[in-house]
């Protein structure tokens, strides 16, 4: 596996993130670039990228919210982000195919953690699909049932991870 370094967001970054969702993505879930753009201007300091030589292989990004739960609108709108929030959210964790099952994503994901505590959050919340709780389980998420969210036209899952200050 090729070293890659986890990085904060830049704007330059924008067209390799959509390219990348777009990948990972079916095209109903994903995200679109102009979302993207929203959101690396609305919250930098929770949006995480992976890279190898210069080249994107990945990212993590979320809100911070008040809510116990992803609710749709949060994927829709940055209006939604409260810096103050005391959860953090994983909108999207995504890893092109050819860096996937190599850790690029469990990197990802420890890192994000270290950032939400660094913020002061109590909580990072994000719902997945079933065949993913076990893969979250295994970072400490607890699955909290079936979400309310009908995101994409599919059913998800709420998972919380606890953190601990």
């Amino acid at each position: 596996m090729q070293e890659f370094t986890v990085r904060g967001v830049r704007q330059d970054d924008l067209e390799s993130i959509a390219e990348i969702e777009a990948v990972c993505f079916p095209a109903e879930e994903a995200a679109s670039r102009d979302s993207f753009k929203q959101r690396i201007a609305a919250f930098p300091e929770s949006f995480l990228v992976a890279e190898v030589g210069g080249k994107l292989i990945g990212y993590i990004n979320g809100c911070a919210t008040d809510s116990p739960v992803i609710y749709d609108e949060l994927f829709y709108s940055t209006t939604h982000h409260n810096q103050a929030g005391e959860n953090l959210t994983v909108f999207g964790l995504a890893v092109i195919p050819e860096f996937q099952k190599q850790g690029v994503a469990s990197q990802l994901m420890k890192h994000f953690v270290q950032t939400a505590k660094k913020l002061g959050k109590r909580n990072i919340i994000l719902t997945c699909k079933e065949r993913l709780i076990r893969y979250y389980e295994c970072f400490g998420y607890v699955n909290n049932g079936i979400s309310k969210s009908t995101h994409g036209g599919t059913q998800w899952f709420d998972m919380t991870l606890a953190l601990d200050k």
